[in-house]
């Protein structure tokens, strides 16, 4: 019997405060596992090839011989890839890059006065590491929505971390879409000891240049690897585990809710589903679909176990206005709305890294084919932070060109200011230009 736990909300005042504190989450246990990760981090800048050989060893059980993928191999891997999987991967790809490519920002030059002028430029980041998780599934799809927005966005190098397998190569399918993509820089590492990698580069046996920005979800290790590794490279998130959350009325399909829960719990034991609505009928109906389908599901024990953790919930609300600021307060990796008027309650949505919209608009669609990017913010980081995306993998910067003349219009205000906050070489630094 599937239990998943039941909070009741109604009659609440669900003041911020109250969802902080109520709503289910997953325990955050990167602070005990940085601690272990830092002197892992500090072997691999102060040893290299040799320490990642030795950790791969340890915790994949593999013994590599070389650490970057040759090309031949990953040539070999899409001539022997099935013609169904690569026709999909080919349609994602697509799909993908034509949402990627409108998100594309222009530079902008604004002119403040005559010979006065800012221009906002939009620069790519040059090389960039890109993780490909491994553990319990397979994620060539995780390949597409990261190497995708960061060509579109004009990334110059792309390399590929992914964990190898026991022939030492990484999955042949995330070797496969990578070369689809033209991406010929692949490692076989994973876990914090990549991150380490591509953030401090090999520079030994091994020739990898380290990256400015490292993307990409993974398991705990790989998100404490990023947090500690934030100050020296630039990273997307520190990722929790995926979540669902879904807003659901009367009118909702309790099957198609049920089998959206469990996609997601299906992912790990840690994964949280959580179900929010104002009816008590529709959570009895996909408690019974629930009992149904988890135990038909290939991996109905990693299933149960997170739909009964603490970290995924069925909320009960007075009424659907209460479901969105639950929804709100929640700020979910994945938000579906399944309401009778389901356009005009998603546009009410404010913090969802993605939002999916009605019945035939399932979670399953982005992560494969909707041309959307699944990697999103967890853990409610939603409420601050943005997915995956063209932004990510772009830097802005300001030229700014004056005049003689627009530079004296404004000459005084800065000697002002600059008076004001007790540092008149600023100040000096402009008059001594219009001196005799």
């Amino acid at each position: 019997m599937v239990r998943v736990n039941i909070l009741d909300f109604r009659g609440e005042r669900l003041s911020k405060r109250f969802l902080k504190q109520r709503l289910p989450r997953a325990a955050d246990t990167h602070a005990d596992i940085e601690r272990r990760v830092a002197d892992l981090l500090s072997r691999v800048q102060a040893e290299g090839t040799r320490a990642v050989r030795e950790f791969t060893a340890r915790f994949d059980s593999v013994e590599l011989e070389a650490l970057r993928v040759p090309v031949s191999a990953l040539k070999r891997a899409e001539d022997e890839l099935d013609a169904s999987v690569k026709a999909a991967l080919v349609e994602s790809i697509s799909r993908a890059r034509k949402v990627a490519d409108d998100q594309r920002p222009t530079d902008v030059r604004t002119e403040l006065a005559s010979g006065a002028h800012v221009t906002t430029r939009h620069l790519p980041i040059e090389r960039v590491g890109l993780y490909v998780p491994g553990g319990l599934a397979v994620y060539p799809s995780t390949v597409v929505m990261n190497v995708v927005p960061a060509q579109a966005a004009g990334s110059a190098s792309l390399a590929i971390a992914s964990p190898p397998q026991s022939n030492g190569l990484p999955h042949p399918t995330v070797l496969a879409t990578a070369h689809i993509l033209g991406v010929d820089e692949v490692w076989a590492m994973g876990g914090a000891q990549a991150i380490g990698a591509l953030a401090y580069g090999l520079d030994d046996e091994e020739q990898l240049e380290p990256v400015d920005l490292i993307t990409g979800p993974g398991n705990a290790y790989v998100a404490a690897a990023k947090s500690l590794m934030r100050t020296h490279v630039g990273i997307d998130a520190v990722a929790g585990p995926t979540e669902i959350i879904i807003l659901a009325d009367a009118s909702a399909d309790p099957a198609f809710v049920a089998a959206d829960l469990i996609s997601q719990a299906e992912h790990d034991e840690l994964a949280a589903s959580v179900l929010v609505t104002d009816s008590t009928e529709l959570v009895e109906r996909v408690q019974a679909q629930l009992a149904a389908q988890v135990p038909a599901a290939t991996h109905k024990e990693r299933i149960g176990i997170a739909l009964a953790g603490k970290q995924s919930a069925i909320v009960l609300v007075d009424d659907l206005d209460a479901g969105i600021d639950v929804v709100n307060g929640y700020a979910g990796e994945h938000v579906e709305v399944h309401t009778a008027d389901a356009h005009s309650v998603a546009a009410r949505i404010t913090n969802g890294g993605a939002v999916f919209v009605g019945d035939w608009t399932p979670v399953s669609l982005g992560d494969y084919c909707a041309g959307s990017n699944h990697v999103l913010p967890t853990m409610g980081t939603a409420a601050h932070g943005s997915g995956l995306g063209v932004h990510s993998f772009i830097k802005v910067s300001q030229v700014i060109d004056y005049d003689r003349s627009a530079l004296a219009e404004v000459a005084d205000h800065i000697e002002v200011l600059a008076g004001s906050e007790q540092l008149p070489a600023h100040g000096r630094a402009v008059s001594i230009r219009f001196e005799e």
